[in-house]
């Protein structure tokens, strides 16, 4: 598939590029938020793509209508991409946003529902799917439709629970395109997906199954997609060929595990801030340096990871004072209730540690409430023990990050249920998210183990990382987009 063979459309809720106003009242350009950009930034750079995506300001909304609906071409970080913002009705957009795909789906695809309590759905809920769901996935789904109407063998990417309705939406329109849809975060299995009105969930189902194409991360998920299709839809499924055949004809099912840019972090490292902030880290660090870098989420099991410290102080008197565990948590979702809740939570845990464990000079946990690449990357370098320890996890690419750039030998504590556990858990320490004390009792493993144990484990993280590139992601969906083209054409 080169530059001029094939059109690409990707779709996503959020795109490349976000406009804004600046406090003079000028127009500013800057990078959409999240992994994703970066994620797909090698598909776009050398192929002749369009993405379109959700108008996240007011801003994004005037650039639009100033180009008439069309496309735009914007420049980030040396990348070419052409863009196009749709705009949906606000009050759609938020009941889409804040009511369906968060909380309700995240929630289902992270295990996150306390069932005794949550979630009640009511006709809020029910209005939000039909009234907020349905409305943007239909307005981004006519955006496609449009953008392909005089393209031969268009090809569709889309990405992520935000658009589970979209694909079927534009298959009705579009018999011939080839859609792919990529989910980055886990898919749970079938009595999960139960919490859903029937007619709700099996509109996610025929939604998804109009793909051609469906991707994970993981072998585990898509055979908990096959399980719910087989459970919930009644459809024959294949877990050898991995494949769905459904009324609607035949899905593949795959796993591409996303790796990291290990470029862009070994240039980072050597960046004029970040060498700054190393000399802080040496000079104020104890004898050992714990470190977490997440987003200030549910699913990332903060309260157990600061629990479990807390649990090693106690059972561990000897390492008072050696020992300081810095987490980088950035605010996540506040306009969600139960997350604005967490983040306060968080805090007044934090609070109890430090006052039953801290001295007058020693803070055992340094918690900061901000989003700083360079800190972060400083970090990496120099932790003893990168606590990754989520209760699930799409891929959690921290855990690869951090073991790149690490000077130090540093150990992986990995959650058994983060998707990067299928690569790396030979050279982790591995924990169950719930058993707070085997996290405690792996945390004095990784302070204690022997260096050259750790040594091999660190090289042995190395040497799977570097096995795969952002590259190699892209190029593994590519050849099964190739392997269907071919099986259409011989049909």
């Amino acid at each position: 598939m080169d530059r001029d063979d094939h059109p690409l459309i990707i779709v996503s809720n959020r795109g490349p590029a976000q406009f804004d106003r600046a406090p003079d009242g000028e127009r500013v350009l800057s990078r959409g938020g999240g992994g994703l950009v970066t994620a797909l930034s090698g598909l776009v750079k050398d192929r002749n793509a369009l993405w379109i995506a959700s108008a996240m300001t007011p801003e994004d909304v005037a650039v639009t209508e100033e180009n008439d609906g069309q496309p735009i071409d914007v420049n980030l970080n040396g990348v070419d991409y052409r863009v196009l913002m749709v705009e949906s009705d606000q009050a759609a957009y938020d009941r889409f946003y804040n009511v369906i795909a968060n909380p309700v789906l995240w929630f289902i695809q992270h295990y996150l529902w306390d069932l005794s309590n949550a979630p009640d759905i009511r006709k809020e809920e029910i209005e939000a799917w039909y009234e907020g769901y349905e409305v943007v996935n239909e307005d981004i789904a006519n955006c496609v439709i449009t953008q392909i109407e005089d393209r031969d063998e268009p090809l569709v990417m889309l990405h992520d629970y935000h658009l589970y309705s979209a694909p079927a939406k534009i298959r009705a329109a579009r018999p011939d395109v080839l859609l792919h849809h990529f989910v980055h975060i886990p898919w749970t299995q079938p009595d999960a997906w139960r919490v859903l009105p029937t007619e709700i969930r099996e509109a996610i189902y025929r939604g998804l199954l109009a793909n051609d194409i469906i991707g994970f991360h993981t072998h585990a998920y898509c055979t908990n997609f096959l399980a719910c299709c087989q459970r919930l839809m009644g459809y024959e499924v294949d877990y050898e060929t991995l494949t769905v055949n459904h009324p609607g004809g035949r899905t593949m099912v795959r796993a591409y595990p996303l790796s990291i840019d290990a470029d862009r972090l070994e240039r980072a490292v050597t960046s004029e801030r970040v060498a700054e902030i190393e000399k802080e880290i040496l000079a104020r660090r104890r004898e050992h340096l714990i470190l977490r870098v997440d987003r200030a989420d549910l699913s990332k099991n903060v309260l157990r990871g600061f629990t479990a410290f807390d649990t090693f102080l106690t059972d561990h008197p000897e390492f008072r004072e050696k020992v300081t565990f810095v987490a980088h948590l950035q605010p996540s979702r506040q306009d969600v209730p139960e997350y604005a809740e967490y983040l306060e939570r968080i805090e007044a845990l934090v609070a109890v540690v430090n006052h039953r464990h801290g001295t007058t000079d020693w803070m055992p946990i340094d918690l900061r409430i901000y989003d700083d690449f360079d800190e972060a990357v400083a970090r990496y370098k120099h932790c003893d023990l990168l606590m990754v320890n989520a209760i699930f996890d799409g891929m959690n690419l921290v855990a690869k990050e951090a073991p790149v750039i690490n000077v130090r030998d540093g150990v992986l504590m990995l959650s058994e249920n983060t998707g990067s556990h299928e690569e790396l858990k030979e050279y982790a320490l591995s924990v169950n998210p719930f058993d707070i004390q085997e996290q405690a009792d792996v945390i004095y493993r990784a302070l204690t183990m022997a260096p050259e144990e750790r040594r091999e484990r660190a090289e042995g993280l190395k040497r799977i990382i570097h096995s795969r590139t952002p590259a190699d992601w892209i190029n593994d969906q590519v050849d099964d987009i190739a392997l269907v083209r071919r099986d259409r054409e011989q049909v």
